[in-house]
């Protein structure tokens, strides 16, 4: 059995890996840490795990563990393990941001491989530490990344999405309140969202030359390319965008393209037909269509931000790192109505 500790499992990237780990065949959760809520059972806080565990959350940390799953906020990942020195032989995956861009993956002499198994999944393979991706970044780059492998992609990108309220975490604040947030719709951080640096780097990993090699800033470069809007939608969970692109592939061209890239990946499936949220919400897929019109080729892409985009992605990167096939403890039912 893979040992598991879970830092920050009080939230709710902590509390969907609790979920998914919990009737996970080949794991046993040593731990769940949360020091506000140590003492307390599972499902005092996570209550929709009354009768499937007795767990408590414990205030313990320590490295008798094979894997430590970081679900803190953006920051404190880096400052936790500075603080609390994590034993070589313990692997790390990170959901924050703190380790995702090049030039910050460093921890005890070892690189954090960014953790998008369908861009890095040898890497990923041998990797000790994982830096696990942001919840639009997942969407967006699953929806770009075949034009990249080929060097498709053009000069100007134009993405349009809007994520869930549980994308803002559990603290409760003005833009998740049920009262504005229920019917209602508003976009943020428009042409300079943060998840736009990691997105670069990947389609420059894949594209050489895609991010500009100069510039003020990681994010002013990125945003060169990448004309991002996002949304903050009036339901829980899910992302789905609507990206477009100058292109002169055909439209079965670009099938055929998408459909050979994620042959060998069990989560990312290409549908011929349109697609809707509810087909992934809880779920580790993401499910992309395609539709040429004129010379634009419309890539939309549907995700769920709390699995795909972030705790089932990570339960997706242990399965690759212990040698375990991908789909293991992550064979989900949607939300179909």
């Amino acid at each position: 059995m893979i040992k598991v500790g879970i830092v920050g499992s009080a939230g709710y990237t902590g509390g969907e890996l609790l979920r998914v780990l919990i009737y996970h065949p080949e794991v046993e959760i040593v731990f769940a840490n949360s020091a506000s809520n140590a003492g307390n059972k599972l499902y005092e806080v996570h209550n929709d795990l009354f009768g499937d565990t007795e767990l408590t959350f414990s205030s313990d940390f320590h490295s008798d563990i094979d894997v430590l799953f970081l679900c803190v906020g953006h920051g404190d990942a880096r400052k936790f393990l500075e603080a609390n020195p994590v034993a070589a032989a313990v692997k790390i995956i990170d959901l924050s941001q703190d380790y995702r861009l090049r030039a910050n993956t460093m921890y005890q002499g070892q690189s954090f491989v960014y953790g998008l198994p369908e861009l890095n999944k040898e890497a990923i393979r041998s990797a000790q530490y994982i830096a696990n991706p942001g919840c639009f970044a997942t969407n967006i780059q699953l929806a770009l990344l075949p034009l990249a492998s080929k060097g498709l992609l053009p000069d100007q990108i134009h993405v349009n999405a809007t994520t869930g309220s549980t994308g803002a975490g559990q603290k409760p604040g003005a833009t998740t309140h049920f009262s504005w947030r229920n019917n209602n719709l508003s976009a943020y951080k428009s042409f300079e969202h943060q998840h736009l640096q990691e997105i670069s780097e990947s389609l420059d990993q894949l594209q050489n030359g895609f991010l500009p090699a100069s510039g003020d800033s990681l994010l002013a470069r990125a945003a060169e390319k990448i004309n991002f809007v996002p949304q903050r939608g009036d339901f829980t969970r899910g992302i789905f965008s609507a990206i477009y692109v100058d292109s002169d592939l055909t439209e079965e061209q670009a099938y055929e393209l998408y459909e050979a890239y994620y042959e060998t990946h069990p989560f990312t499936h290409v549908s011929r037909s349109n697609i809707d949220l509810k087909q992934v919400v809880n779920t580790n897929k993401s499910i992309i269509h395609l539709e040429k019109h004129g010379n634009k080729l419309l890539i939309l892409n549907a995700t769920d931000n709390l699995l795909k985009g972030a705790s089932g992605q990570a339960v997706q990167n242990m399965n690759l790192m212990f040698g375990l096939n991908e789909r293991t403890g992550l064979n989900l039912k949607s939300v179909g109505f």
